[in-house]
């Protein structure tokens, strides 16, 4: 049967990716993962193999004295101890991978050799807690008599502002990829061919919040104009609709009657949005151009697809003043999630009510 959906397909490459890490693994991983097939979606089992591919070329070096990773047993686990995983917190702060493959949640080390890696407090939690999901796994199969993972605490992650475009950095990003004027003659090129394409999915991104891979993922059978909604796959496969205005319709409308006129390669005939290949577009892809408009309008905030994200969920909550309605057009599953991104927000609206109530007249 041939997969046409394209969160079907990513699946599909990403359960292929993770059998292929699995085989440069310890073979009692196999039944771990087995374990978590049921409660974690393909792309977390990824992340996860990605991580112990890290901690098992350490434990093999540092702890084990070269032992090849493939032939590390359930025995070999039961000499690791708290302060060899310490050690391996430690030694993700800057590190050079065996191999060259980069993580996706691992930055390279600027001013530093080219495949050097670097981990923030954000990268080093993931990471501990797939350390940690594996420890606990085996202490209650009871293949080792300890847990020192729990031992490990987690690295205080600090809540960095949000950055998002101002009202009038939102008007200029628009206007920018209408007419490109500030683009490089090579650009502009390229520009004449993909204005209306660029404009439709900056406008649905600042529009609608949807993160970049629902985007990247919407057939022309999702979008009903009729009811102003357009159906996008969220985290964890569910279906949800999401509702635009009339300057993501009229962007949507203008860019469809470009799209119906260009053909498609093979099995990408029901994508929205394409390449200049004639198949559906990457979010490398749209990384790229959001990034090539926006530094145009603004030097100093680096806005990604995710920042057009953040400045649609602080716009939502200005107006509103509701983060239960952010968080679920934001497809957020946890309110107290889309609360921390927004506190800052949030602390303004309290500072309104102790003016609000009136003591006297």
């Amino acid at each position: 049967m041939t997969l046409t959906n394209y969160h079907d397909q990513k699946k599909v490459r990403e359960i292929q990716r993770l059998r292929d890490l699995l085989k440069e693994l310890p073979r009692f991983l196999v039944g771990y993962f087995n374990s978590m097939n049921d409660q974690t979606s393909s792309l977390t089992r990824l992340g996860y193999a990605y991580d112990f591919r890290i901690f098992f070329h350490y434990i093999s070096e540092e702890v084990l004295d070269g032992v090849p990773v493939r032939e590390i047993s359930v025995e070999d686990m039961k000499k690791i101890n708290d302060d060899h995983l310490q050690e391996f917190m430690e030694y993700l702060t800057y590190y050079i991978p065996a191999n060259h493959e980069t993580p996706p949640d691992v930055a390279p080390a600027a001013s530093l050799p080219r495949d050097a890696l670097q981990n923030e407090a954000l990268g080093k939690s993931r990471k501990l807690a797939a350390v940690r999901g594996l420890f606990r796994y085996l202490y209650m199969k009871k293949h080792i008599p300890a847990n020192p993972a729990e031992l490990i605490p987690f690295p205080k992650i600090t809540n960095k502002t949000i950055t998002t475009l101002e009202v009038d950095e939102i008007a200029k990003l628009l206007d920018e990829v209408d007419s490109g004027e500030k683009l490089s003659p090579r650009q502009q090129t390229y520009h004449e061919r993909t204005k209306t394409r660029d404009a439709a999915i900056i406008t649905l991104l600042l529009g609608t919040g949807m993160r970049i891979s629902e985007c990247i993922g919407v057939n022309l059978q999702d979008i009903d104009f009729e009811v102003s909604g357009i159906r996008v796959t969220r985290k964890g496969g569910d279906e949800m609709i999401l509702y635009f205005g009339d300057e993501v319709a009229n962007a949507l409308l203008t860019y469809l009657q470009e799209r119906e006129k260009i053909p498609t390669l093979p099995g990408h005939e029901n994508a929205l949005f394409l390449s200049l290949q004639n198949r559906r577009i990457t979010d490398r892809a749209v990384q790229n151009l959001v990034k090539k408009y926006a530094g145009l309008v603004t030097r100093l905030k680096n806005i990604s697809p995710h920042k057009l994200r953040s400045t649609f969920g602080t716009q939502l909550y200005a107006e509103t003043g509701d983060i239960y309605l952010v968080a679920n057009v934001l497809g957020h599953a946890d309110v107290n999630t889309t609360r921390k991104h927004y506190a800052k927000m949030d602390e303004q609206y309290r500072r309104k009510a102790a003016n609000a109530v009136k003591l006297r007249e």
